[in-house]
């Protein structure tokens, strides 16, 4: 009797385990532990604030869906998704959805850089032009101070890698000074279907002038899609396959794809645009898509999950190492995360008015600064965010990671995802 008892108990504990263990079967799969918010310092009660909005942004008809995580101490102290992943055919948002995060792959292809840059590739001195001569030479367009023509005027210098890194290049994604050279050359940034390869585009893009001198102006654009080509030309590798080995597969990241595999589509969150007459209406003719793309975005071109995205910021949080694996040095990741425009700001449409940093290391945005932008993070936080309502940050005083993933375009107007950042520090309990 006692023996059958026993074989019961054992019988039901091991089931209560399957149960909790697909409670997060993301999180915990991929090796990310999961905690109990209290054990690292956040309060359940107040996390819940974060179910309220998003839930009543989600009713509102103001979002589709989404999935927030937050992760402390190196743990998930929450990770849940809210509403719908495809809104006509009622699908709920999963934890493991996928997403497009656009201008999230920045920061994923300048770690890529720095990895040939620990290995003795190149300096950040270095010019372009050593690597890609179709960057010799730039003009820089100009309006003429004795009319309203524009003109071009030779380049003071040549631009830099560091450069391409901290968007002082004076590439952008076709201003109004550039924007006819832009158009005229077909640039593209990725997330429309592509015809060639990133090599024929940023050569092309060699030739166009640049907005400003470089290394005197932020100026967002696709300085980091050349750094992808950058890395095809140094290491002698496709872009896509060295982030494959050098990146992804290293920090276990499963699920991040230029070119997402059929068996995983019915995963992907459906992209949305908010239309005049206050309602959401599907978008179709981004990225990614059924045939598979030979052009691959450095800036704009990954799609990713919660679960993978927050295994690359946790290994930039525990300073270049996961799991054992060192994809960079201390020294690098210090390097990265600190200010490396001067006195310039980064205040620009595309920096979403500073909310995302008043400097810039070398591929994310900083908080450097009390009393412009800042609400509740700390000093020293950084991160960037994405065209389709993305973001992740990194918070080294408070040891804290959020991550944010919706699919909406061109919804910045909208504040949430700033609430959101709040509503993640209000939860500190120590």
């Amino acid at each position: 009797m006692n023996q059958k008892h026993s074989i019961s108990v054992a019988l039901k504990m091991i089931f209560f385990f399957l149960i909790l263990s697909s409670t997060f079967p993301t999180a915990s799969g991929q090796g990310l532990p999961v905690s109990a918010p209290e054990k690292i310092g956040l309060s359940s009660e107040r996390l819940s604030r974060i179910d309220t909005v998003l839930n009543q942004y989600v009713k509102e008809g103001k979002l589709p869906g989404a999935v927030a995580m937050v992760i402390r101490h190196g743990k998930v102290g929450y990770f849940k998704s809210f509403g719908l992943k495809d809104i006509e055919g009622k699908k709920a948002m999963t934890n493991d959805a996928m997403f497009r995060i656009a201008s999230m792959t920045k920061a994923i292809t300048s770690v890529a850089v720095m990895t040939l840059y620990e290995e003795g590739y190149f300096l950040l001195t270095d010019p372009v032009s050593k690597y890609i001569p179709e960057f010799k030479n730039s003009k820089v367009v100009k309006r003429s101070p004795t009319s309203d023509s524009i003109i071009l005027v030779p380049a003071k210098s040549e631009i830099t890698i560091r450069e391409l890194l901290n968007h002082t290049s004076g590439i952008t994604y076709g201003s109004a000074l550039q924007g006819r050279y832009y158009r005229e050359a077909g640039m593209t940034v990725g997330l429309l279907p592509t015809e060639g390869t990133i090599g024929e585009m940023i050569k092309k893009l060699g030739t166009l002038p640049l907005v400003s001198q470089p290394g005197e102006e932020f100026n967002y654009g696709m300085s980091v899609d050349v750094l992808g080509y950058l890395i095809e030309v140094v290491s002698g590798m496709p872009f896509d396959e060295y982030m494959r080995k050098h990146v992804f597969e290293p920090l276990n990241m499963q699920d991040t794809y230029f070119s997402l595999p059929p068996e995983k589509f019915s995963r992907l969150a459906t992209l949305y645009l908010m239309g005049r007459d206050g309602k959401l209406g599907k978008v179709t003719k981004y990225f990614p898509y059924p045939k598979p793309q030979n052009y691959f975005s450095g800036g704009a071109g990954l799609v990713s999950t919660a679960s993978d995205y927050a295994r690359f910021a946790q290994m930039l949080l525990n300073k270049g190492e996961l799991d054992g694996k060192r994809l960079l040095s201390r020294k690098t990741v210090e390097l990265m995360t600190t200010n490396s425009i001067g006195d310039i700001f980064i205040f620009t449409s595309f920096a979403h008015n500073g909310i995302m940093g008043d400097k810039f290391g070398l591929g994310f945005g900083i908080r450097s600064e009390r009393g412009l932008f800042d609400e509740l993070e700390s000093l020293g936080t950084f991160g960037w965010d994405g065209a389709f309502y993305t973001r992740f940050w990194v918070d080294p005083k408070e040891d804290l990671i959020g991550i944010f993933m919706s699919q909406v375009d061109s919804n910045w107007s909208e504040t949430l995802i700033g609430k959101y950042k709040n509503l993640v520090y209000q939860a500190i309990s120590d």
